[in-house]
């Protein structure tokens, strides 16, 4: 019998202002080994202005931490895999708007939380 997947990830960036870490509960889906988030107020949003100064991130998810890095995910240069992302996110969560974010984990492999 398989697990269902998990609802949420828990994303940390590092504060682009105070330096101090930030973690957020956010829906996510995958593909191809990566993780995606949606920003439902985009640039607005405070974690995707530090990631974009401050590209290292951490995140949690099922159990898993992973040590890694985030990207915003230009729409017009990757239709594509935007949509992907978009109907992913459509199938779990019934909602797919918002600016996509790519969480990719460095190669080490995940550590298990307590």
């Amino acid at each position: 019998m398989n697990e269902p997947e998990a609802q949420y990830l828990y994303l940390t960036t590092t504060g682009w202002r105070s330096g101090q870490p930030h973690q957020i509960e956010i829906w996510f889906t995958t593909l191809d080994g990566r993780w995606y988030v949606l920003a439902e107020h985009g640039d607005r949003a405070h974690w995707v202005q530090n990631l974009r100064r401050q590209p290292a991130v951490s995140f949690r998810v099922a159990g898993h931490e992973y040590q890694g890095w985030a990207r915003v995910i230009d729409d017009a240069a990757e239709p594509s895999l935007a949509e992907q992302v978009r109907a992913r996110s459509r199938e779990k969560y019934g909602w797919g708007g918002g600016l996509i974010v790519q969480l990719e984990a460095d190669s080490d492999p995940p550590a298990r939380s307590p």
